[in-house]
């Protein structure tokens, strides 16, 4: 008989076990399974006999000292004034990145979803607008503005590819400038005193990182440094602090120590210490100093033709998507349905006005003013998207979710108003996510049934 134990191989344990787990964590999408358990888990605690606990736990304080400076803050306002902040960071790194290699590189390619993020924003606002012009819940029209793109990205892989690749970048690009507009939207409109000072001594960080640019450092700690004094600048100076991520990301070098054509020639010099006499040169690296030496040197020729912010998202990027966000998920999206019920849900024009805003204004305007920036020759469509596939887009676009419940507790502060607002984000980004499903369903089967059509046509000409 043989023994099970002897037969598994040495790779048991990483073929089988971690790399899935890395795999998994790899895809951006897959942090939306992890928001939505966060999410599920919020509203439960929330509603069950524990309520209370969940409540004292987010307001438990907390307080950050630099000698005689004390910061003392809730737990829910450190999640979302502190470590929202790298969330921020994150989508400044990446809307630099896109604008200087990505799809927003160029006016063609970048038209067509900056135009279609300001329709997806501009359309679910005045919904918003009109449905609660002259009341006190006003001030909320931009929660119903934001996409959330990792359950956006989430839901669209599930097609895998049997829609085009052009779609899921459309979908990432425009989720993107989608961001940037509920960031300058949050700095602008949601300040609600500045404190001229604390933004004086923010701009003096600002030219320390200008500095650090022009003389070429690459210290990350140094850029880190400088930020968290951006960040308790602006956070005395009362816009939010959060905004503080975005400044630094725009600051972070995007050039390497030297470029790709220096590199090649090291590594290629280095390579040459790993000519073996014999056909092996050894099981072990510790056998062989020269060859030790060359690792070395090979990881610090990769560190250095490395961009700083190619280096800092690649590295935050897992702790934010499958950390940070559901953290800030289930922190927020504890909706209370005490004393709610349909008649008063209906009746509510915060709720309505976010859900519709959601579910309809948004693929409403993303696809009419896509079709307007086409149409007049300002942007193309990428490569096999069919407009049934930008409707769809435009649907899931309503998945608001993070963002709209991180503009929600900007904008409003009583805890039944911020309870109908949830349930607004939620019923609309669920209806977006379900009719974007279908929708881009039945479009995949039509036009699957037109290529066979087609083919069929084509043979029998032949």
């Amino acid at each position: 008989m043989i023994d099970s134990r002897k037969s598994l191989p040495k790779t048991l344990v990483a073929d089988y076990i971690v790399g899935p787990a890395e795999s998994f964590f790899k895809k951006e999408a897959s942090s939306s399974v992890l928001l939505l358990a966060a999410s599920i888990a919020a509203v439960i605690w929330a509603n069950s006999a524990l309520a209370p606990t969940y409540h004292d736990l987010l307001h438990i304080d907390f307080t950050l000292a630099f000698g005689e400076y004390r910061i003392t803050k809730t737990l829910a306002h450190w999640i979302n004034d502190g470590l929202m902040t790298y969330f921020i960071f994150i989508v400044g790194l990446e809307i630099k990145r896109e604008i200087l290699v990505g799809e927003l590189s160029s006016r063609k390619s970048a038209l067509l979803p900056v135009i279609a993020a300001i329709g997806g924003m501009l359309v679910p606002g005045a919904i918003f607008l009109g449905l609660n012009r002259g009341t006190a819940t006003v001030n909320g029209w931009g929660i119903p503005m934001a996409t959330d793109i990792a359950f956006a990205l989430g839901a669209i892989a599930v097609f895998g590819r049997r829609l085009p690749v052009g779609l899921r970048v459309f979908l990432s690009a425009f989720a993107i400038a989608d961001d940037l507009g509920a960031v300058i939207i949050i700095a602008v409109f949601y300040t609600k005193e500045i404190v001229w000072y604390y933004l004086i001594i923010c701009i003096f960080f600002v030219i320390g990182l200008v500095i650090a640019n022009l003389l070429w450092i690459r210290w990350t700690f140094l850029y880190a440094l400088l930020g968290l004094g951006i960040w308790v600048a602006v956070l005395g100076s009362g816009v939010h602090p959060t905004v503080a991520g975005f400044v630094v990301a725009m600051f972070i070098p995007a050039r390497a120590k030297y470029d790709t054509d220096i590199f090649v020639k090291k590594v290629k010099e280095v390579m040459d210490e790993f000519e073996c006499e014999e056909q092996s040169c050894g099981y072990s690296i510790l056998l062989d100093r020269g060859h030790l030496n060359a690792v070395h040197a090979l990881e610090l020729a990769c560190h250095d033709v490395e961009t700083p912010l190619q280096r800092l998202e690649h590295a935050l990027h897992p702790w934010i998507a499958f950390g940070l966000l559901p953290v800030f998920a289930f922190a927020n999206a504890g909706l209370s349905l005490e004393g709610m019920n349909l008649a008063s849900v209906l009746a509510q024009p915060l709720t309505m006005g976010i859900a519709l805003g959601l579910f309809v204004g948004k693929p409403l305007g993303i696809a009419l003013f896509s079709f307007f920036a086409v149409k007049t020759g300002m942007a193309v469509l990428p490569k096999g998207v069919r407009w049934s596939h930008i409707l769809g887009a435009g649907m899931l676009g309503g998945i608001g979710f993070t963002m709209s419940l991180f503009v929600s507790g900007l904008s409003l502060t009583s805890p039944v108003l911020l309870n109908y607002s949830k349930l607004g984000i939620l019923l609309g980004s669920i209806l977006s996510a379900v009719a974007g499903l279908l929708f881009l369903s039945w479009a995949c089967a039509v036009h699957k049934k037109r290529e066979e059509a087609t083919a069929v046509q084509t043979s029998e000409a032949k």
